[in-house]
């Protein structure tokens, strides 16, 4: 048991994935924050966070050109609610100190790896769209083709096919007009370069990667087939969209070093994740089993596990579970190989509401580590 990360950072490592196993217990941001503290002094260089990839760039901003104010990349730079959460505000905060004054090189960078949306709601690529529209100069009516941002916000755009936008002839036509711009931006990247900048050219294709994104989502979510597996589809197709960002960021950070990335265990683990909404059975892949597919050893995965929460209402884990045999060996918090966790059984102690995933061996055969935390309230 050790609570060092950097021991398992492995040398051929690019994407060091921290997971937590509930977005609702603050403990694992708090930890988060002191093991990317520590990583950054062993040449780590970028944290990625499950939030919006575009409006992250707002907070990548502040943290490394001290652009904007903390209040207000904090309202604006975060999805999911993720900016009031109070260890993010600390991390962004710390990252901004730490980077003041140091070369350009050595500053930290802030990523979003998610798309737009969430799993059951995407809005309208619009805006994403005229962003890169506008930055090439084209002359084309965006606006005309979405109709009413709301149409595509709805969440009934996304759970009933038959009020999808997504097969609609404007959204296909809006596909064509995307991709088509999408290989105009790297064909004119040159002279598009020359005239503005790397960063802006960058900033001009992740909006427009992130409409194309949106497009596709909402083309999937018009598909009449059986509603477990369209939902599945969309679980999966989110995840895929995630992937894809994840790699666009690594290179980026390629020269600068490791990445460090903070998600849900479900997206971050290595094999096929399941679910259980409502009356439906999710089941896809993750991002994390696509990334593990194509980076091998260079993507390690640590599982985060919970013993008890005041926070969700979590007890005591039962002795006899995976949870309750690190419980009694970690008074704390603290990282163990997870081929050294003991055989044991899957927690059932938990409920849809408090969103904890408990640990089972198809995760642990598939992590290369696992933080438990005890208790919440301790860290």
């Amino acid at each position: 048991m050790s609570q060092d990360i950097r021991e398992f950072v492995t040398a051929s490592c690019d994407l060091l994935a921290f997971g937590e196993p509930t977005h609702r217990e603050p403990s694992f941001g708090r930890i988060r924050n002191e093991m990317f503290a520590r990583l950054a002094d062993e040449g780590f260089r970028s944290i990625a966070m499950e939030t919006d990839r575009v409006a992250a760039l707002a907070v990548d901003d502040f943290v490394r050109e001290g652009k904007g104010s903390l209040d207000a990349v904090m309202s604006e730079g975060f999805s999911h609610g993720w900016g009031d959460v109070d260890a993010n505000r600390r991390l962004v905060a710390w990252m901004r100190e730490h980077n003041e004054g140091r070369p350009p090189h050595e500053r930290l960078a802030f990523h979003g790896f998610d798309a737009p949306m969430e799993t059951l709601s995407a809005p309208s690529p619009r805006a994403y769209l005229e962003h890169a529209r506008d930055y090439m100069g084209l002359d084309l009516d965006i606006a005309a083709l979405t109709g009413d941002d709301r149409r595509w916000s709805r969440a009934e755009a996304v759970m009933d096919p038959a009020m999808s936008i997504g097969a609609t002839p404007e959204a296909v036509k809006l596909r064509t007009i995307a991709d088509d711009m999408l290989t105009a931006l790297y064909e004119r990247a040159p002279k598009l370069i020359a005239a503005t900048s790397r960063a802006e050219w960058s900033r001009a294709e992740i909006h427009l990667t992130a409409g194309l994104g949106l497009l596709r989502y909402h083309k999937r979510a018009s598909q009449r087939i059986e509603r477990d597996a369209r939902i599945s589809r969309l679980a999966a197709a989110r995840d895929a969209l995630m992937a894809q960002n994840l790699l666009a960021v690594r290179d980026a950070e390629d020269r600068r070093g490791p990445t460090f990335v903070f998600a849900h265990n479900t997206h971050l683990q290595r094999n096929p994740s399941h679910m259980r909404m409502a009356d439906m059975e999710l089941t896809w892949f993750g991002t994390g089993a696509i990334l593990a597919s194509l980076l091998d050893e260079r993507y390690v995965f640590v599982a985060g596990s919970l013993g008890r929460s005041e926070t969700i209402k979590l007890g005591a884990p039962g002795p006899d579970t995976y949870e309750g045999g690190m419980q009694s060996r970690i008074t704390t918090w603290g990282l163990t190989p997870a081929a050294a966790i003991p055989s044991a059984r899957r927690r059932a102690d938990t409920t849809p509401e408090q969103g904890y995933f408990p640990l089972d061996q198809a995760v642990l055969d598939t992590a290369d580590a696992v933080l438990h935390i005890s208790d919440g309230a301790t860290v």
